[in-house]
């Protein structure tokens, strides 16, 4: 791999980082020091060899794959279940976003920080955060999830309780 203005060239395509003094310019994080403050659950995942690539980092695909991983264990914590036989509602990804400021490597022992940024009526804003073994911030990202109605598949009030736990998370 040849270095080329602070990027990694991997024969003909370059690999673009934006590190860690450019979180402050992602749209969805006004202030950093608060908004790192505000996250309480995390998932470790260890980086697998097969979600690597052949420079021996992480393939910029499984960023979204530990964002659902943890997400999904998130909203298990909070006590949401598709095994309720009475559920009425789900909530589903409606758009997914990842910023890239750290390269991630095979073996690495992550921490995928999740929580609930903003509840509306029928959607959630959920924010995302990766932190290495060192404590630096490799991944950033968000999403919203739309609670839609099982059976009509169309937008559906986020029930009371739900909400509550959503945001005491």
């Amino acid at each position: 791999m040849i270095k080329h203005h602070g990027e990694l060239c991997c024969g003909v395509f370059f690999i673009s980082f934006k590190g860690a003094d450019t979180m402050k310019n992602i749209s969805y994080i006004k202030d950093i020091a608060k908004w790192k403050s505000e996250f309480s659950f995390y998932s470790k995942i260890k980086v697998r060899f097969s979600e690597t690539d052949m420079f021996g980092h992480m393939n910029n695909v499984s960023a979204f794959t530990y964002f659902e991983q943890a997400r999904i264990e998130f909203l298990a914590h909070i006590g949401f279940s598709l095994e309720d036989k009475d559920i009425q509602g789900v909530p589903i990804v409606a758009d997914l976003q990842c910023d890239f400021h750290r390269q991630i490597f095979f073996d690495e022992e992550l921490k995928v920080y999740v929580k609930a940024n903003h509840v509306g009526t029928s959607s959630i804003d959920i924010h995302y955060m990766v932190i290495n073994p060192e404590g630096q911030v490799c991944l950033t990202g968000r999403g919203a999830l739309v609670y839609i109605d099982v059976t009509t598949q169309k937008p559906t009030p986020i029930p009371e309780e739900m909400r509550k736990k959503l945001l005491n998370n």
